[in-house]
């Protein structure tokens, strides 16, 4: 028997007549039915949002860092159970999935951690003029598949640190989590501060244009925040943006190459290549390219994929059908194109969206497997052996996410580095994100920056207050 699960609207249950499916990528059985939230349910969130923001804003700061504190102690308190349950709706082994859960309370944690700025920028006899930070009032905020706690509470925690009220929407693909999450949530936050709605496709569009939201937060592909923004434009709201990337690494021959195949391999398989940061294009000089494969390619052979509740398990299945069959057709392509590949190449004959690791043997530029985000763990690997040439390969990208160099000359591979068209530069590591560190992307992959306090105040309007000190002169006839 399957659970059904339920909405937060105003800190209560929603009733929701309609419900749909929630499936387990590694066996393809329901494991959940999830609210079908349409226009009446967003109606209602949106009415609570707007009716608890005079409260919540006026709301000590402390007293909201406080809650938020709370929230992330709630998500590791019950870490257990919400690791089997994510694991159940997304794939991934408990240990992932466990790091997702524990990852959504340290960076809600790390936002309480902030404070809100006030900046004098004049103080004389005249005048004292202050640029304070405001909330901006209701907030959207759609979550992704891929790391579904992790990512809603980057976009909820600074939310209402900053003193917005929140609609938080999940993939439908992985909502129960999340659902579980705001049922949770409802013993800490006042009415209507925290909603929490699922639904099919539907439902994003209905919350990018809703009048009554002030503000979209939205991680994604890169297609569809061209959508979002579209849409949310017509009513000027504003937008944070975390879309796709295609990121290059480039290692040059000085490297261990044991050391570093091992590092770049997780890099690029974590999460089963579903990781918006992931390496998707891995340059490798020509003098090591030979070695550098083979110990990729014994990585890949040695990796154990399975369902993600089993013990043992490193590798999950893609996360749904639609991604599945997008990166078969990858593949696909790359067969019809005469590209000879390393390792995989193959689905693998088991129930479940399950790819083996593979690796694409210098494909040319030009290829789809390169141009493309593959979002998967499909990997190619491509040769240089000139390093002005390497650099511009890897900035013919719509894409500017991330990138990173590795050598032994960590200067050397910091210079190369500074050339990247990126919006995060990585010299010796790759996906490292930082609590006061901003993170976002360049060219498509991107509009404003995720952590940092620089994310804290996306979630603010500026506020400029000016108080006159100095008496008016006297008026003269």
């Amino acid at each position: 028997m399957t659970d059904t699960y339920a909405a937060t609207i105003n800190g209560t249950d929603a009733l929701v007549s309609a419900h749909f499916d929630v499936i387990n990528p590694a066996n393809e059985q329901v494991i959940g039915h999830a609210p079908d939230c349409g226009a009446t349910e967003l109606d209602a969130a949106v009415a609570a949002a707007r009716a608890a923001l005079p409260g919540w804003r006026s709301t000590p700061l402390a007293q909201r860092q406080a809650m938020v504190k709370a929230l992330a102690a709630l998500l590791a308190e019950h870490k257990n159970s919400l690791m089997r349950l994510l694991t159940s709706e997304h794939g991934k082994p408990h240990a992932d999935a466990l790091g997702d859960v524990l990852g959504g309370a340290h960076w809600a944690n790390a936002y309480a951690d902030m404070d809100i700025p006030i900046e004098v920028t004049e103080d004389n006899a005249e005048r004292r003029v202050e640029v304070r930070r405001v909330p901006i009032g209701v907030v959207g905020a759609l979550a992704p598949w891929n790391f579904p706690v992790m990512m809603a509470m980057m976009k909820a925690a600074p939310a209402l640190v900053a003193g917005n009220t929140v609609v938080l929407k999940p993939s439908p693909f992985t909502p129960l989590t999340t659902l579980r999450i705001g049922e949770l949530a409802r013993a800490i936050f006042p009415p209507g501060v925290l909603n929490v709605l699922s639904g099919g496709d539907a439902l994003g569009p209905l919350m990018t244009e809703h009048p009554g939201i002030d503000k979209i937060t939205f991680t994604g592909s890169s297609a569809t925040g061209r959508r979002v923004m579209a849409s949310a434009a017509l009513s000027l709201k504003r937008i944070t943006l975390e879309l796709g990337g295609n990121d290059a690494a480039i290692v040059l021959p000085d490297v261990d190459v044991p050391a570093v195949a091992k590092q770049i391999f997780a890099a690029a398989f974590g999460n089963a290549g579903q990781i918006c940061v992931a390496v998707k294009r891995l340059y490798v000089h020509a003098d090591i390219y030979d070695q550098f494969a083979a110990a990729l390619v014994a990585l890949a052979r040695a990796a154990t994929i399975g369902d993600g509740a089993e013990q043992g398990t490193r590798f999950g299945p893609i996360q749904n059908r639609q991604q599945f069959e997008r990166l078969v057709n990858l593949i696909e392509d790359s067969k019809a194109n005469g590209y000879a590949f390393l390792a995989g190449g193959e689905a693998m004959d088991r129930p479940g969206y399950f790819l083996p690791l593979t690796l694409v043997d210098n494909p040319p530029e030009h290829a789809r497997i390169v141009q493309e985000e593959q979002f998967g763990p499909i990997l190619p690997l491509l040769k240089f052996d000139d390093i002005d040439d390497v650099v511009a390969r890897a900035n013919d990208s719509i894409y500017g996410l991330g990138g990173s160099v590795w050598s032994a000359d960590a200067d050397r591979a910091l210079e190369i580095g500074s050339r990247l068209e990126t919006g995060n530069v990585w010299i010796n590591q790759a996906q490292a994100m930082y609590a006061h560190s901003p993170f976002g992307g360049h060219k498509a992959s991107g509009i404003g920056v995720e952590s940092s306090l620089e994310g804290l105040l996306a979630y603010t309007n500026a506020q400029t207050v000016a108080v006159r000190k100095a008496k008016p002169s006297p008026v003269t006839a």
